[in-house]
């Protein structure tokens, strides 16, 4: 079985900045691409950002040029750089892998960000 653990969100004031940070753990032999979703109140949860087996990143336009994704590939884990936030940026932030050739989320971590 394999877990996604995700931590770092919390609250912060609009310009300020997290970090959030996704751990794999389990029975893990194979590993795919790696992103982060987000789900605000009473809306569907969207893409934010992924970053491949080579390395490539890709990001929605609304985060374009303030988040960053990146990994630690001895560490199992995956990290979401997000600066300069904004209001409409507050949602649960959630990880999502491909492992072991299935898709595993994490639990979501709470990103609040004041006005």
């Amino acid at each position: 079985q394999v877990q996604l653990v995700e931590s770092g969100g919390g609250l912060v004031h609009a310009g300020g900045s997290l970090r959030l940070s996704c751990a794999a753990s389990g029975s893990i032999s194979s590993i795919g691409a790696k992103g982060w979703y987000r789900q605000a109140p009473g809306k569907q949860r969207d893409w934010v950002a992924i970053i491949s087996t080579g390395g490539s990143t890709n990001y929605a336009d609304s985060v374009k040029g303030r988040f960053t994704i990146s990994r630690d590939n001895a560490k199992n884990t995956v990290y979401l750089q997000m600066n300069s936030l904004k209001p409409e940026d507050t949602a649960v932030y959630y990880c999502n892998w491909n492992v072991n050739y299935r898709n595993y989320w994490g639990q979501g971590t709470q990103v609040t960000v004041s006005s």
